[in-house]
């Protein structure tokens, strides 16, 4: 059985370099720890796991919180964090809370017993005030923050404007919003946001409006389809929609297709997120790019630097962009 010894002098290195590639201390060059890894794999080296644990109190693990996983946006978040984590030397450990409280506390249990590197909280819309005194970094990606967590997040308020500015340059004189959560419930979630930036440009500027909000079972399943259909005929005159999610806008695309309502000619479509679905309807659908790759790699950053111990930004927000496809006809992109 090979040892960490043969691994070192396979590769070249110093038993310390290989060491702190495997517990990931210190800075070790890509190429370095690539190397490592295929020397691991050419003599099937299997590392002591539970000497590991011991030695350094927590393991190479990061847990991720999700509410789900057949979720297109959190899918790609899941897929984004597990390629970062492994090139940081991470494995994952996944918990899927389905937006229940209680579960997403036994989520966090588990991880206290799995003496977890970190956790990136996706789920939920929960006080995370109870989670304070964790022997590892708490990171949430577009949730509530409270004291004792590290946030990222998109700025979803400027989103929310420049769609809805979109709109109103395209010549729509009355906007729907179409949403997974009403801003002003009593826990805050960045993604309210958007709301607020559609009502206050709408406002400012004069233009009718209509909100629509989903409810959780709705989020749960994904199934918009008779809600949007029931908002569409209950507001016929509606000319541009600015739905919260692309999951949201694919529905309106496919309700708008049975109704026999043109896009863009007679409805405009804005999504968010900018996620695979974005690309597969027909037309396609414009929407705004939440740089789900970026944030994924801060927050394994994040737990890996604090794992050296290093201080990091208790708040990170990134910008937004509004993505638009080659569709030159009068710059209708994607659906516009």
């Amino acid at each position: 059985m090979a040892t960490l010894k043969d691994v070192a002098e396979a590769s070249g290195l110093t038993v310390g370099t290989v060491s702190r590639v495997l517990n990931n201390r210190g800075y070790i060059s890509p190429k370095t720890r690539e190397k490592v890894y295929q020397v691991m794999k050419e003599l099937n080296y299997q590392p002591n796991e539970t000497a590991r644990i011991l030695a350094k109190q927590k393991s190479n693990i990061i847990g991720i919180v999700l509410p789900n996983v057949e979720h297109p946006y959190f899918a790609k978040i899941l897929g984004c964090l597990e390629r970062e984590a492994a090139k940081l030397g991470y494995r994952i450990m996944l918990f899927v809370s389905r937006n229940r409280e209680e579960q997403e506390e036994k989520c966090i249990d588990m991880c206290k017993g799995s003496r977890v590197a970190g956790v990136v909280l996706c789920s939920g819309s929960f006080e995370t005030e109870k989670f304070k005194g964790l022997n590892f970094p708490l990171i949430t990606l577009e949730r509530s923050m409270d004291e004792g967590t590290l946030g990222i997040e998109c700025d979803n308020y400027q989103g929310g404007v420049m769609a809805t500015e979109l709109l109103i340059n395209k010549g729509c004189h009355k906007l729907m919003y179409i949403g997974g959560m009403s801003a002003g419930n009593d826990v805050h979630m960045p993604a309210d946001d958007r709301e607020v930036a559609f009502r206050n440009i709408c406002e400012s500027t004069h233009t009718d409006k209509v909100v629509m909000v989903t409810d959780e079972q709705l989020f749960d399943s994904m199934e918009y389809y008779e809600f949007v259909r029931k908002a569409l005929t209950e507001h016929p005159d509606v000319d541009g929609v600015f739905a919260s999610s692309d999951v949201i806008g694919a529905h309106v695309l496919q309700v708008c297709s049975h109704l026999g309502i043109k896009v863009p000619e007679e409805l405009k479509i804005v999504g968010f997120d900018d996620v695979n679905i974005a690309q597969l309807t027909s037309p396609g659908l414009t929407s705004i790019h939440q740089p789900i790759e970026q944030m994924a790699e801060m927050a394994v950053l994040t737990i890996s630097q604090i794992d050296m111990g290093k201080m990091m930004p208790s708040k990170t927000v990134f910008p937004v962009t509004l993505v638009e496809s080659p569709r030159c006809d009068k710059l209708f992109y994607r659906g516009l």
